[in-house]
């Protein structure tokens, strides 16, 4: 790791990383119920003697030389966590540090991200004559997509130009990343007893509906994130075995690319199923920034990779230019016995200072 140019050296802001992480690792933040993790945030940069103002259950600051003038760059990301996979054969609140990983619920997603971007705020906050102001916002709900995360603090921020958002990517930059829209669907037919021939049957109806979307390929494909994925997430009908139903209904898990918006996606699903459809939702859209973008070209110069992303993050709710870029992997994240390697930390508060550097 290159030395870094701080009020802390590069061991003291790995420390200060993973003591944070323990203690928001032993506080349960179950979203919609992260208040207590949100103290030991604001305690973490009371102790630094860094101001913090609050909004319901995120926390967020400005940098000390903070110009109303200037534009901003936004370090997000989450403290709220899923609750423990069932298979967990530690305990998911104790952290564990072992053969260099920590253990821990939330250690992964999005834990590391918050510490490491807790630190690199700590490092550039008193820092002179930027190009930028850095806020950092470290907010709620984001595994629900609730209503009380950055969706809700954003209109409060200064004007932010470029979202960092963190998220386990192994430090390569996702430069797009999939919507999501879920569709709930219904196929009507005639009920009518087992026994007697029906041509009007609910669940074939709704069998041959389903296969034909399934198969369905969206014209557009996007340079970034390939094709529109469509997947049946669920289905229901009948009660009992004589009994042909009224009607079969399920729900479709639709992940949508930058080609379109998700209320294009629904339209065309839409005009291709006889099913009855509704979305739950068109909030959480597809984002994606160019890769002409300065801090993508800043991250390319130092050897990073650039990769479309298929998960879903608040990146679907930001309205500004943003992207994807955290320790961890991924493939980790709602697993049991949840880990991040100290390295990993430490590498991804390295990443982010030398990009910025070459931002700021």
């Amino acid at each position: 790791m290159e030395e870094l140019k701080s009020v802390y050296s590069k061991e003291e802001l790995l420390n200060q990383a993973v003591e944070l992480l323990k203690k928001l690792i032993a506080t349960p933040s179950f979203s919609k119920d992260e208040y207590n993790t949100s103290v030991e945030i604001e305690n973490f940069f009371k102790k630094n003697q860094i101001p913090t103002k609050r909004f319901k259950n995120n926390i967020w600051a400005v940098n000390k030389n903070f110009d109303v003038l200037k534009p901003s760059i936004l370090l997000n990301t989450h403290h709220d966590t899923v609750k423990p996979n069932k298979a967990y054969t530690l305990d998911p609140f104790l952290p564990v540090e072992q053969d260099g990983k920590l253990y821990g619920l939330g250690s992964n997603d999005a834990g590391a991200s918050l510490v490491s971007m807790a630190q690199v705020f700590v490092h550039f906050y008193e820092k002179e004559d930027l190009k930028y102001n850095v806020v950092i916002a470290l907010t709620a709900e984001e595994e629900i997509s609730g209503f009380d995360g950055i969706e809700a603090l954003f209109p409060q921020l200064p004007n932010i130009e470029l979202a960092i958002v963190g998220e386990p990517t192994q430090m390569n930059l996702a430069i797009a990343e999939k919507g999501l829209l879920v569709i709930d669907g219904e196929m009507k037919g005639t009920p009518s007893h087992a026994a007697h021939p029906n041509d009007d049957n609910s669940i074939v109806k709704c069998m041959e509906d389903l296969q034909h979307i399934l198969n369905f390929r969206f014209p557009k494909v996007s340079d970034y994130l390939g094709e529109v994925k469509v997947t049946l997430s669920g289905i229901h009908a009948g009660v009992q075995h004589n009994v042909v139903p009224e009607a079969c209904t399920f729900t479709l898990d639709v992940r949508v690319t930058d080609e379109y918006s998700n209320k294009e996606a629904f339209e065309i699903i839409q005009s291709q199923m006889k099913s009855s459809l509704t979305a739950r939702s068109f909030r959480l859209n597809s984002s994606k920034i160019e890769m002409d973008h300065p801090f993508v070209k800043a991250g390319l110069e130092i050897g990073r990779t650039t990769y479309g992303s298929p998960t879903s993050s608040d990146q679907a709710i930001i309205p500004c230019t943003s992207v994807k870029i955290g320790p961890g992997d991924s493939r980790r994240s709602h697993t049991a016995d949840e880990y991040i390697y100290i390295k990993e930390i430490e590498e991804g508060i390295e990443i982010y200072i030398r990009i910025l550097e070459k931002v700021l």
